[in-house]
């Protein structure tokens, strides 16, 4: 029952920084110049908007994590605590080099996504700085492992994952609440099954960044007046990847070794939306890396959507498939399929309804 009241306090905390710190960034950006100007060619907003809301999200998240780590330490430290929650202390204080990376990996990424918002980085130059950052984290010893025992293959594997994701909730970031919403709903989902499973770290962790998100969502739903910028869907994506990456879904005992698909099932409206978008901009013979208007969302707005609509449904279509796939850690080989052709079948339907869209 307590661990249920450390995460409630976790979330409420980050919300409550969030509220607090986005309308200081937004007055910031406005002083410093540090605004997205309107292009109708690859965005859709018509005035220039405030761009340092990632730095609201990562200042509420990492304050709440350094507070009540100092809280903690000075509770080992000061106060005659029962043996129980002794053991919880002496918990947090194992794992925060861990903690320490994480920040470390989320400030350098949004230092990454604020320098690329202010002097528009090339793309070669970008992606080694997030091949640099996932580096890091790889070489920290937080790396994917999927039953593969060579390191060398676990090392790429981490690389790539977290250069994905953060390019994928990147692409995501083309409308008012889009990236922020979907990271609250992915981090939820990554916090339910790391809390079910007993991983309160990882759960801690969600709870914190889901929290940040949502004391930041109402300044970014439509209409919008303020955007997370690269700086932050830059870090929304890189804590979206580690996230998975510091939990374990498969343990001894689960009926199948299907769990570890649970990430990407969780993540899949933004991989998808990614993977589409890439394809599009190939087949025209244009870089991929040049933003358009051809994501989900912009197709179901031309399919007459308000945008509000088109950014609801694809809250609610992740929330499906992440709901679907924590069934996974418990169903049979019949179960478990059913789960993962359901989420096929998903797919499926918004890559019709993106056809139409394109076709409008």
């Amino acid at each position: 029952m307590h661990w249920i009241l450390v995460y409630f306090y976790v979330f409420d905390v980050s919300f409550g920084l969030a509220l607090l710190l986005t309308p200081i960034f937004k007055r910031l950006s406005v002083q410093f110049g540090c605004v997205d100007q309107p292009n109708l060619e690859r965005k859709i907003h018509t005035q220039a908007m405030p761009l340092l809301g990632g730095f609201a999200v990562f200042g509420a998240f990492a304050l709440n994590i350094l507070f009540n780590y100092l809280v903690v330490v000075f509770a080992g430290t000061h106060l005659n605590l029962p043996e129980d929650l002794s053991i919880h202390i002496a918990g947090v204080l194992s794992v925060w080099p861990k903690f320490v990376v994480l920040l470390i990996g989320g400030l350098l990424m949004v230092i990454l996504g604020a320098y690329d918002d202010r002097h528009d980085l090339r793309a070669r130059t970008k992606l080694l700085g997030q091949i640099g950052i996932a580096l890091l984290v790889a070489l920290s010893g937080m790396r994917v492992t999927v039953f593969l025992d060579s390191q060398i293959a676990s090392f790429v594997l981490t690389v790539l994952w977290i250069v994905t994701i953060t390019n994928a909730l990147n692409f995501l970031d083309n409308m008012d609440g889009l990236c922020a919403g979907v990271g609250l709903v992915c981090a939820l989902l990554f916090a339910l099954v790391a809390g079910i499973q007993g991983q309160y770290f990882v759960c801690v962790t969600g709870l914190a960044l889901a929290g940040a998100l949502l004391g930041f969502l109402p300044h970014n739903f439509k209409p919008a007046t303020i955007f997370l910028g690269d700086a932050g869907s830059h870090f929304v994506g890189y804590m979206l990847a580690v996230l998975p990456v510091l939990g374990t879904f498969y343990r001894q005992g689960t009926p199948t070794h299907l769990p570890v698909l649970i990430p990407l099932l969780v993540l899949a409206v933004p991989l998808f939306d990614l993977v589409m978008v890439m394809w599009i901009r190939m087949k025209h013979g244009q870089p991929v890396y040049i933003g358009d208007v051809n994501h989900l969302s912009h197709r179901l707005v031309r399919l007459g959507l308000p945008q509000s609509w088109a950014v609801t449904l694809i809250y609610l279509i992740t929330l499906t498939l992440g709901l679907g796939a924590t069934i996974l850690l418990w169903s049979e080989l019949t179960g478990a399929l059913i789960v993962i052709v359901q989420a096929i079948c998903i797919l499926a339907i918004v890559t019709l309804l993106e056809r139409l869209g394109s076709q409008r």
